[in-house]
């Protein structure tokens, strides 16, 4: 209740700024995000800086964390209340406020700025698409992957990488062996376990599979959710993970490789900016592997979130608003301060490759390569069914051994979600 209320304050103020800022005309543009962390705030800034010094036009932003974000955007939606654009995450976050009523199309824009020449297909077409239209413009995107501290590795004799799922288990051997913990994982936000079963269950019963149970097409009781828990479990339980994962957050887990107690952590690009920040070199002072194979004949599917910006349906400063997102998408130098800064890959083509250090381009040529892009769990299923999810994964770290009542608690909510039995 005390969140709830502190989220409310939050959702007035911002509904009384607005209405303030409409009377000013074209000049302002307002802008809620979740850039709240040091080296994303930085970014943010100096993009919008650059914005407005070439535009004349004002950018009034309003930060809110990231877990906070997520509910206070749709409590604003809800009431009409929404600023000109705020950043969302491209999937079933950004569909289900579309289907509300509540976002603007962007298709005039993206068609006046040739955004199809700028923005890659299979980009355009799985993060800005929704029932027909384009309503998010992409800012950046990630790819979830393994990271790891390479002097904890040669320490172990480990000088190559796995490709399989019984190799990755013998590498972890290796690991415990030499007395170090294999994987750091911080689940207190629940988030950064999706990863886990986005791949366990991608690499096993493939993508198809992954999106009839994101669509409530599938259950969470079937074999094939079961078989990718069971996994996960066979993993904890040989004691792989850094023991009471739910009491760290992921920068916990980043610390914890980087200063050794673990060897690597499933995380997403991100990651780099962070320890970029903290003044690790790339290569020298940590590195990625992709998720290995696990079932033959699967698609290589690769999981990670696009992170864009939207319009409300009716914003005070629609001339404004489309000209920020348009630059925001186009301008190359926007695009690297972004990428750079964050740790993220950047939609535009034109961005020259050479501002990614050799970590970063490599996990880029990770994503070319493979044969699909997934959205990370919570991103990929509707915000309620998304909820009931994360909920299944933190019991899952502070309980593994209860995973067929949690799925059968999961599937109860996916019931109250898509309707079935």
């Amino acid at each position: 209740m005390k969140r709830l209320s502190v989220l409310m304050v939050l959702v007035l103020l911002v509904a009384g700024v607005v209405p303030a800022l409409a009377q000013q005309g074209e000049s302002f543009v307002t802008v809620m995000h979740y850039f709240t962390d040091t080296l994303g705030r930085e970014a943010i800034n100096h993009v919008f800086e650059n914005f407005q010094n070439e535009s004349g036009v004002t950018v009034f932003d309003n930060p809110i964390g990231h877990e906070d974000f997520k509910t206070t955007i749709l409590v604003m939606a809800a009431g009409g209340d929404l600023p000109d654009l705020f950043s969302y995450w491209a999937g079933a976050r950004t569909q289900f406020v579309v289907d509300s009523g509540q976002l603007g199309s962007l298709d005039e824009m993206w068609a006046a700025n040739n955004l199809d020449d700028v923005v890659p297909a299979s980009i355009a077409q799985g993060a800005t698409m929704y029932n027909g239209s384009h309503y998010l413009i992409p800012f950046g995107y990630h790819y979830a992957g393994f990271f790891y501290n390479p002097a904890v590795m040669e320490a172990a004799g480990i000088t190559e990488f796995p490709a399989t799922w019984d190799e990755f288990n013998a590498m972890c051997d290796t690991l415990l062996a030499s007395g170090v913990t294999p994987i750091a994982l911080g689940s207190m936000n629940r988030w950064p376990a999706q990863f886990w079963f986005d791949y366990l269950l991608l690499r096993t019963a493939g993508p198809e599979y992954r999106a009839a149970l994101m669509a409530g097409e599938a259950s969470y009781t079937d074999p094939e959710v079961a078989r990718a828990m069971e996994l996960w479990k066979e993993l904890v339980d040989k004691g792989y993970f850094v023991a009471d994962a739910n009491a760290y957050d992921w920068t916990d887990a980043a610390d914890q490789v980087a200063n050794g107690e673990a060897a690597m952590t499933l995380m997403g690009t991100w990651i780099t900016g962070y320890w970029n920040g903290q003044g690790l070199e790339p290569v020298t002072n940590y590195d990625f592997f992709p998720f290995p194979a696990i079932d033959e004949g699967v698609p290589n599917a690769v999981v990670g979130p696009v992170d864009g910006f939207v319009m409300s349906a009716n914003p005070a400063h629609p001339i404004s608003a489309q000209n920020l997102l348009a630059y925001l998408i186009t301008n190359t130098d926007a695009q690297a301060i972004w990428a750079v800064g964050q740790g993220a890959l950047s939609p535009n083509v034109n961005v020259d490759p050479s501002i990614y250090n050799d970590v970063m381009s490599r996990a880029a040529d990770t994503v070319a390569a493979a044969e699909t892009f997934a959205f990370n769990y919570d991103l990929a299923t509707t915000p309620p069914m998304a909820e009931g999810g994360l909920d299944l994964f933190a019991k899952f770290m502070n309980d593994p051994s209860g995973y067929q009542g949690y799925l059968e608690e999961t599937q109860a909510v996916a019931v109250q979600v898509f309707g079935g039995s």
